[in-house]
């Protein structure tokens, strides 16, 4: 399985190259092997390839070009000097088990590549959920461990919205989470991410964002919220931001620091903002704002 995550991460042109190459050597050992010894594993092998790493389309090319080499490796061996309809209808089935066997690895592969997607993904916005927030999380540590590029992390708390569960009913708190989600998405950039925790926490991943750049991001974001919100829902929000100038080696470390700044922020009377800057020594630099 780890042979084939590897050759899936490989570009489809070179995946497609290699797999033509696997159709015509087994296509010139088929023909100097002769008709007695089949080989029809050994010509599923591209065919797969390339229905599993690039796609159904890929796959029904090799198909025919699979079947095109053993025509080719039966004519080398003289099987259709004699060849009646039996052989023909045989050949045709071949070229049947190939395509079959592209649309079942194809469907296969699609249904695994949904359900993933599915197991990374909130339910409800359609954002990234927290296994996929960690996940990016743990690369950008990764990345700041070995280019020291800074990063910063948000948690943002939805303040007084089991009110609006209580008192409105749980599909208006399904619509202002929506909102949130739509909100926070248009406020970052492409390379940042932004993730759907649980409830109504979300969380921010801001790569390559210094102290003074996380504080732009989060006072635009902060306002944008407070725009939506403030003629339809009682609510208001609590962000901890934490900036990584040098991050900690442990993904628990680094998001800890930001959920408990965003505690710190509720605690203290809601509608804040509470950030630090991690420098090269772990040294904190605390701060924290009173939104409007």
């Amino acid at each position: 399985m780890k042979l084939v995550d590897s050759l899936a991460k490989l570009p489809n042109s070179l995946i497609m190259a290699l797999s033509l190459v696997l159709c015509a050597a087994v296509g010139v050992v088929d023909g100097i092997a002769g008709h007695a010894y089949l080989l029809v594993p050994f010509y599923l092998v591209p065919v797969i390839l390339a229905a599993w790493c690039v796609g159904r389309k890929a796959g029904y090319l090799l198909s025919f070009t699979c079947s095109l080499g053993w025509l080719g490796s039966e004519i080398a061996a003289g099987v259709f000097i004699d060849a009646d309809f039996a052989m023909y209808w045989n050949d045709a089935m071949k070229l049947l088990l190939f395509i079959l066997t592209t649309t079942v690895i194809s469907a296969l592969r699609e249904a695994l590549g949904r359900e993933n997607l599915l197991a990374r993904t909130d339910h409800l916005t359609g954002m990234p959920n927290r296994r996929s927030y960690y996940e990016a999380v743990s690369g950008e540590i990764r990345r700041n461990l070995r280019y020291n590029d800074p990063f910063t992390i948000a948690y943002l708390d939805i303040d007084n919205f089991k009110d609006i569960n209580d008192t409105r009913g749980h599909a208006e708190g399904d619509k202002l989470l929506k909102l949130v989600s739509s909100v926070l998405s248009k406020s970052v950039r492409e390379i940042d991410m932004v993730a759907r925790l649980g409830g109504d926490e979300f969380a921010l991943l801001l790569p390559q964002t210094d102290g003074e750049a996380a504080d732009i991001v989060a006072n635009k974001v902060q306002q944008r919220l407070k725009v939506r919100v403030e003629n339809s829902w009682p609510v208001t929000f609590s962000i901890g931001l934490v900036t990584y100038q040098k991050s900690p080696a442990t993904i628990d470390e680094v998001i800890g620091r930001a959920d408990r700044l965003m505690f710190v922020a509720k605690e203290a009377g809601k509608n804040a903002l509470h950030r630090e800057v991690v420098g090269n020594n772990y040294h904190s630099i605390p701060g924290h704002d009173i939104f409007g």
